[in-house]
């Protein structure tokens, strides 16, 4: 919970580190705002993420999402870095910045889908229905 209150993405990527073969494996190369890192100990930012992590993902529910491409944006405009709270009924948008508008999710069944804004925003309300959460916290690098 500690790292919640930090707001800084890479904090949760490296709690999992030991999962990852390569740190080089978060950032995207679609990206053209950040750079790859080369070690999950040496100058390991948000500047080398490209994925935002789900807080509220519950494992339990097999389609939660549990993270995804970080160029989202909430009525037209850019989310910026730290946590974003939405509730379920927002609409998302993936930015044209990476990916001609489009982006990949990772579910907590394993799976990984590429999801227009619609399939995305249907994804968030699948993923709620019968979990125990109204809202998302996603944080953003």
């Amino acid at each position: 919970m500690k790292l919640v209150g930090s707001g800084k993405a890479y904090l949760f990527w490296q709690t999992i580190s030991n999962e990852l073969l390569t740190p080089r494996l978060l950032h995207c190369p679609d990206d053209k705002r950040g750079t790859e890192a080369v070690s999950f100990s040496q100058n390991f930012s948000d500047a080398n993420i490209s994925y935002f992590w789900n807080l509220d993902a519950v494992d339990t529910f097999p389609q939660m999402i549990l993270d995804g491409d970080d160029n989202l944006a909430v009525n037209g405009v850019r989310v910026k870095p730290g946590i974003l709270t939405l509730p379920t009924t927002n609409s998302l948008t993936w930015t044209k910045e990476r990916h001609r508008g489009v982006g990949n999710i990772g579910m907590a069944d394993g799976s990984v889908q590429q999801t227009t804004a619609g399939s995305f925003n249907s994804a968030v309300i699948a993923a709620t229905n019968g979990a125990p959460v109204s809202t998302f916290r996603l944080v953003i690098p």
